[in-house]
C-alpha cells in the first residue's frame, strides 16, 4: 500500500490536548473485524469483551523527563535537547537530539539550569539532528541523573505541543500507572487509559496481565516520507520479552483463549519476538519492526490502540490487523461522533 492511502482530514478540535479526567472514562469504539460492526462504549467497558483465561499484554516502559532546554556558549542561543538514551554511565555520555541543529557543532558547550550550573560538551554528530553529549559532572551517576531529570520536562509529542508546552501535570498524565522500567522518551499512550480500578477488575475476573518492555522513542512519531511503504526504515528501539510473559501468552493461546495487545509498541514487541510456530519467545535486543497491510499477525487475537493521526505508522498497524476499509470507516465514524485523537485521545478495540 501507499502512504497517501492513510491520509485523512482531521479537524484540529478533535486532537486531545489533555487526558480524560478519569483515565478509564475515555471513549472506546469496538470494531468487530469479521462483520465490520461498530459499538460505542467507555474504556472501562473493555472487560465486557474478555473472559477468564484471556490475557492482556502491556508495555511497562517508564518515560523519563527527557526534554530540556539549554543555552549555547558565547551566543546564549536557546537550544532544545531531547535525551534519547544513555551511552556510558561513568562518563555521562548521552545520545540526544538538538534543535536548532545547525547551531550545534562538535566542541560546543551547552549550559543548563539556574546559573548554568550543568555543562555538556558536544563530542560527536550522529544524525542530522543527533549529537553525543558528555555532561561534565564530578559526582556519582545517581546524583547526576537526579539533577538532570530535575531540569527536564515530560516529552509530550507534537500532536499536543502544537497547542501548548508541557507542564507539571504531564509528568503524571504522560505515564502509565504500571510503568516501571525506565527508558522511554514517549509513553505507550494506549496504556494511559488503564486505571488501578480497571486492573483490579481484570484480576478479579481472571483476565491475566503480563508485560513486555519496549522503550518507545522518536520512531513512533517520525514522519514517513516515502510513498512506497516498503522503502521506509523505522528507528530501532530496545525491547525485552521475559520467559514469564512467554509462558502466560503461549499457555493462553494453547488453551483457546485470547491475547490482547495494548498499543502499537506492545504489538511490535510481540511480533518481533514471535517464533515460526506462532509461539512467543523470550527476547532481549532491538527491533525496527514496521507493520503495514498486508501482514499476518502471529500472537495477538485482539488489539486496542488510540485513534491516531493521519499518515501515522500506528494507523497503518491498525489497518493491517483489520481490513483497511473497515478501519478507515471507523475513523470517519469517530470524527463524526467527536472522538478524541492522538496522544491523549480515545481508543479503538479491534476484535
Amino acid at each position: 500500500m501507499k502512504l497517501s492511502e492513510f491520509q485523512f482530514e482531521l479537524p484540529q478540535e478533535r486532537i486531545a490536548q489533555r487526558p480524560s479526567k478519569y483515565r478509564d472514562e475515555s471513549k472506546l469504539m469496538i470494531l468487530h473485524k469479521d462483520s465490520g460492526e461498530l459499538e460505542f462504549k467507555k474504556f472501562k467497558d473493555i472487560l465486557d469483551y474478555f473472559e477468564e483465561g484471556d490475557a492482556f499484554v502491556m508495555n511497562d516502559t517508564r518515560v523519563f523527563p527527557s526534554r530540556l532546554y539549554g543555552n549555547k556558549e558565547k551566543t546564549g542561543a536557546r537550544i532544545e535537547v531531547v535525551l534519547l538514551r544513555e551511552l556510558n554511565e561513568s562518563m555521562h555520555l548521552w545520545d540526544v537530539l538538538v534543535d536548532p541543529a545547525r547551531k550545534i557543532r562538535i566542541g560546543n558547550k551547552l549550559y543548563f539550569g539556574p546559573d548554568d550550573f550543568l555543562v555538556a560538551e558536544v563530542i560527536d554528530n550522529t544524525t542530522s539532528r543527533g549529537r553525543t553529549l558528555r555532561f561534565l559532572w564530578d559526582g556519582d551517576n545517581e546524583d547526576f541523573k537526579r539533577t538532570l531529570y530535575s531540569l527536564g520536562e515530560a516529552p509530550i509529542p507534537g500532536d499536543v505541543r502544537m497547542f501548548r508546552e508541557a507542564d507539571e501535570h504531564d509528568l503524571d498524565d504522560f505515564q502509565t500507572i504500571y510503568a516501571r522500567v525506565e527508558g522511554a522518551m514517549t509513553a505507550p499512550v494506549t496504556g494511559l487509559h488503564f486505571s488501578r480500578e480497571l486492573l483490579k477488575r481484570m484480576e478479579i475476573k481472571g483476565v491475566e496481565q503480563v508485560y513486555v518492555t519496549l522503550h518507545a522513542g522518536l520512531g513512533n512519531f517520525r514522519a514517513i516520507d516515502v510513498e512506497d511503504l516498503h522503502k521506509h526504515k523505522s528507528d530501532s528501539e530496545e525491547m525485552f520479552v521475559t520467559e514469564e510473559t512467554c509462558e502466560v501468552v503461549n499457555r493462553t493461546k494453547a488453551n483457546g483463549h485470547r491475547v490482547c495487545a495494548v498499543g502499537s509498541t506492545t504489538m511490535r514487541c510481540l511480533e518481533s519476538a514471535a517464533g515460526p510456530e506462532g509461539k512467543l519467545k523470550a527476547y532481549e535486543g532491538w527491533t525496527n519492526k514496521f507493520i503495514f497491510p498486508p501482514y499476518d499477525f502471529h500472537i495477538a487475537d485482539a488489539f486496542v490502540c488510540n485513534f491516531q493521526m493521519s499518515l501515522s505508522s500506528m494507523l497503518m498497524m491498525q489497518c493491517a490487523f483489520a481490513e483497511y476499509e473497515m478501519v478507515m470507516e471507523a475513523y470517519k465514524t469517530a470524527i463524526k461522533k467527536k472522538y478524541r485523537f492522538g496522544t491523549y485521545g480515545d481508543s479503538l478495540l479491534i476484535l
